[in-house]
């Protein structure tokens, strides 16, 4: 087993939307982590997970956060969580890309 992951030499792939890339870093049966770049000026929609709660921390840059309705204007160090069933969405409307770490813990 690694203990140490080196994800900086792991490839970018791109996710879903376009403008968002990602490293998995954990991959088990019940979650995983990942590190997500956001380019600039790039929306994820709307949208939920009936079967997970996911969480957000912010690496670098400042992204938003569209959560059960509620807007959040986040910067390197907030921490957000999404619980099952709750729409949210992330932009960066900023001329710089953002760094995420996205985990996800399924119920």
């Amino acid at each position: 087993m690694n203990y140490k992951i080196d994800y900086k030499n792991f490839d970018w792939i791109s996710g879903q939307v376009n403008g968002f890339s990602g490293k998995e870093l954990i991959h088990c049966l019940n979650g995983g982590v990942k590190i997500i770049k956001i380019d600039s000026m790039t929306a994820y929609p709307e949208h939920i997970h009936p079967d997970k709660t996911e969480y957000a921390f912010v690496v670098e840059g400042c992204p938003e956060f569209l959560i059960n309705g509620l807007f959040f204007e986040a910067e390197a160090g907030d921490f957000f969580i999404f619980p099952p069933h709750v729409k949210h969405a992330i932009k960066n409307n900023s001329n710089r890309e953002c760094q995420i770490l996205i985990g996800s813990i399924n119920n």
